[in-house]
């Protein structure tokens, strides 16, 4: 072990050269990862039987049973047809429902590993950054405020450091850790920085031995799946009020005889009403969504935030990183005595000059001191530090006190005004700096103050000066911003720079500011003031992680729906609070991450847009096979109440005698699982190119809205009303009553897969959606296969059709098809809500 003596003196450096890497690769092959175990992926068979789990196959479980038990008590003579048609819809669902979960659970683990925690820990003498999995005993880690302790271990040197224990001992008040104290994993530093060596990990530390005795957590259901549970059982109470009228005619019209038959195609007709395969088909689309977000550098932690990101209204986002390129760089120093503010640039910095560990800020004030014939290592070798204030967002500088020439000194960096006040300036010269200050902030660049102060003391500063940092704006953020303005979305920002500085931003980016508003300013405003401030400026500075807070809880009391962007542990509140938390990946604390709803892979502006696109995507696309499914299942209603109603009024019955119906149970159940299955899944696959050109889907928004209901209504409508005709004159043509209904099931299940096409319309237009286009004539093949193979044709009840048959039916399904696809198009340009 390496010695834990006080090392304070020697600066926030490593106690040693850490581990070889060949000794790293054989102790985690002895201990194992570095991660909280995980439970065992459950069996393929308890997943399978899992899926019969549901209030809607009990209701076709019950269906076999009476169809099973009528066939026996009868005799068994024959096949039971229906019976058998059931049980192998019940085996298909259940096999897709077992595959769509599979699909479901290698994205998710894909995402996780994409934002999986990464550390810096010392390897062959050098800092190198590691997925935190890959620590092992022995590892000399580098954390600092914001990072979660990643394995226990034994600290090197602190300075300032505090660290929230309340994760492992419940207690709220941070606790202060000195040189040869114990951290301990999943903890998190609030300030300071540290090296430690790491002495257990996985399930040996202790996280890992809580995480062992308290098991799993199971995953909790979305609002949009809770949304769709409460939407699936109204309907349900709706279908089934239906089919017990349908029993209670039944019974009236066939006798008690029939009661098996009837009762049958009652529950049959009530399944084939609700959409039984909306739960497959939802895990599917969220599944495809989350992994093209991922693709776009936006890692969702959260299945939740899926939903808000249609609803955003206000991004209210930093700017340093997310907006420019956080690629720091010293353009010019005005400064009093150079040398001095070199030292103190070199001293007041915690980024290693080995590495690119640390702030870019302080990487790039490190790279101008070395462009100035200044070697950081040399000058930090020569000043040894006795004590440090970290940078903190509350007083807005860093202070670090070194041993110079036998005698304490303190050199501090941070915000300009906040060094100028307290310098030994006279009230004229801190005006005159106050002046460059905003002078050089106006241009558009980051203005750092700098100065020392004898002992260890941040007051009486000597000021030296002024550093100009840029950070050019990314050339493709203007872009963005103009997508989301013109997608109905305010963008806001919010940094902790001078009030010059992010106003040139804004201007030069296309944020539309008229003014700056500071966080003083904020305090003292009430939340209406908040909001129109907002609305006015939509450029905030100097603000603390508090105002953050404040402005989106203000924002959101008049009706936003706020996406938030933070990195520091600090942000955890308002990010937590806003609607949808946006995290920095790069540069972004773990506490940070852990709070937010979405982690951005490049902390890049643009992503957060292309999230927002593809939230609204995958709310689109919901919505196409809730529309797609509705309309195939209310037109059996309708066809079957009034086919019903009329066989009874003309006395129409089949070959068994009973009341000719126009389609049979297992008809029904075909088209919708069988033929429909297919294109519904598809339409997850659609891409949505201008769904950012209609403004944000208000959040109470119900699932099926007015345009939905009107889609669905009028389509299957029309589809009955084809089928009604379609009965009435197939009889009238010569063909007998089992051919009419042969023809009827055909159409029904060719323009069932031809409505996919209207029902993906009804609000934007998709891209070309070449998986729908096999789907659809995989469909046609499969309706076509179960007329022209006879074991097909004997289970269906079909009969064989002539050529002129085959023609009614390709010309009524395209006939309605075009009238669907006119219909659309016309509801489409009336309620489409266009943005700007």
């Amino acid at each position: 072990m390496i010695g834990l003596q006080d090392d304070s003196k020697g600066g926030f450096r490593p106690p040693g050269k850490g581990l070889a890497t060949q000794e790293a690769v054989a102790l985690l092959a002895a201990h194992g990862p570095n991660s909280i175990p995980e439970k065992p992926p459950v069996p393929v068979w308890r997943r399978f039987l899992a899926q019969f789990k549901s209030p809607l196959i009990y209701i076709l479980l019950f269906a076999l049973l009476v169809d099973i038990s009528i066939w026996y008590f009868e005799g068994a003579s024959g096949f039971p047809v229906e019976g058998f048609a059931i049980g192998v819809i019940l085996l298909l669902n259940a096999l897709l429902g077992v595959y769509q979960e599979g699909k479901s659970e290698a994205a998710l683990s894909r995402l996780k590993a994409m934002a999986a925690p990464n550390t810096w820990v010392m390897r062959d003498g050098h800092l190198v950054k590691i997925p935190s999995a890959g620590i092992v005993p022995g590892d000399i880690v580098r954390i600092e405020g914001g990072d979660r302790i990643p394995a226990d271990g034994v600290l090197h040197s602190a300075e300032g450091l505090l660290v929230d224990e309340s994760i492992l001992t419940g207690e709220s008040v941070p606790v202060e850790k000195r040189s040869g104290g114990e951290l301990f994993s999943g903890t998190l530093v609030q300030r300071g920085r540290v090296y430690f060596e790491v002495v257990r990990t996985g399930s040996a530390s202790a996280m890992g031995r809580l995480a062992v005795m308290i098991g799993g957590i199971e995953r909790g259901r979305t609002p949009l799946e809770q949304k769709l549970d409460v939407f699936a059982r109204q309907v349900s109470k709706v279908i089934s009020a239906l089919a017990l009228a349908i029993f209670v005619s039944g019974l009236l019209i066939e006798g008690v005889d029939r009661l098996g038959h009837v009762l049958l195609f009652a529950v049959a007709l009530a399944v084939a009403a609700i959409p039984e395969g909306l739960p497959a088909v939802l895990t599917l689309t969220l599944a495809l969504g989350v992994e093209r977000m991922a693709k776009r550098k936006a890692v969702v932690r959260r299945l939740s935030a899926v939903e808000a990101l249609g609803s955003v209204t206000v991004i209210a986002t930093d700017k340093t990183g997310t907006l420019t390129e956080n690629r720091m760089t010293v353009r010019s120093i005005d400064c009093i005595d150079e040398a001095r503010l070199l030292k103190a640039i070199v001293l007041a910095n915690d980024a290693d000059h080995d590495t690119d560990a640390g702030d870019s800020l302080e990487q790039g004030l490190l790279e101008h001191a070395r462009s100035r014939f200044i070697e950081p290592a040399a000058i930090r070798e020569r000043h040894l530090r006795t004590s440090t204030l970290p940078f903190d967002s509350s007083y807005k500088f860093m202070r670090v006190t070194v041993e110079e020439d036998g005698r304490k000194v303190s050199y501090l960096k941070g915000a300009p005004e906040v060094l100028i006040s307290k310098s030994t300036l006279g009230a004229d010269e801190k005006k005159e700096w106050e002046g460059r200050v905003e002078r050089r902030a106006s241009e558009g660049y980051r203005v750092l103050g700098v100065g020392y102060a004898d002992g260890e003391a941040d007051h009486g500063i000597t000021f030296l000066g002024i550093v100009m940092m840029w950070d050019p704006p990314r050339e493709e953020v203007p872009g963005a911003i103009r997508t989301a303005m013109a997608a109905g979305i305010k963008v806001v920002m919010v940094t902790g720079d001078h009030p010059a500085t992010a106003l040139a931003v804004a201007r030069a980016i296309g944020i539309p500011a008229k003014r700056v508003h500071t966080g003083e300013e904020m305090r003292g405003m009430t939340d209406d003031v908040v909001f129109e401030a907002a609305e006015d400026s939509a450029v905030f500075a100097r603000v603390s992680p508090e105002d953050k807070l404040r402005l989106v809880e203000a924002l959101q009391r008049k009706g936003a729906v706020v996406a938030m962007t933070g990195d520091g542990v600090n942000d955890a509140p308002a990010l937590k609070r806003s609607d949808v938390g946006i995290a920095m990946g790069k540069r972004g604390s773990d506490v940070s991450r852990e709070v937010a709803d979405i982690v951005l892979v490049d902390d890049n502006f643009v992503n957060i847009v292309a999230a927002i696109e593809e939230g609204r995507s995958i709310y689109e696309n919901i919505q196409k096979f809730i529309r797609f499914l509705f309309s195939t299942n209310l037109s059996f209603v309708l066809l079957v109440l009034f086919g019903s109603f009329g066989s009874f009024a003309l006395g129409l019955v089949d070959e068994s005698g009973a009341l000719l119906l126009p389609l049979t149970a297992v008809q029904m159940l075909w088209i919708n699982v069988i033929t429909d299955g297919l294109p519904a899944l598809a339409l997850g696959f659609d891409r949505n190119p201008h769904v950012m050109d209609s403004a944000p889907r208000p959040p109470k928004q119900p699932l099926l809205d007015r345009v939905a209901v009107r889609f669905i209504v009028s389509t299957a409508v029309l589809k009955t009303s084809f089928s009604g005709a379609i009965l009435i004159l197939a009889p009238l043509a010569g063909y007998t009553l089992i051919a009419a209904r042969t023809v009827v099931f055909m159409f029904e299940g060719v323009a069932e897969l031809l409505m996919s096409y209207p029902s993906r319309r009804v609000s934007v237009v998709p891209s070309t959606n070449m998986v729908l286009h096999a789907s659809v004539f995989g469909g046609i093949t499969v309706q076509v296969a179960a007329l022209g193979f006879e074991p097909l044709r004997v289970l269906l009840g079909l009969e064989v059709l002539d050529a002129g048959a085959v023609a009614a039916v390709a010309v009524c399904g395209l006939s309605v098809w075009v009238l669907a696809e006119v219909v659309t198009k016309l509801m489409f340009r009336r309620s489409e809500p266009h943005v700007g």
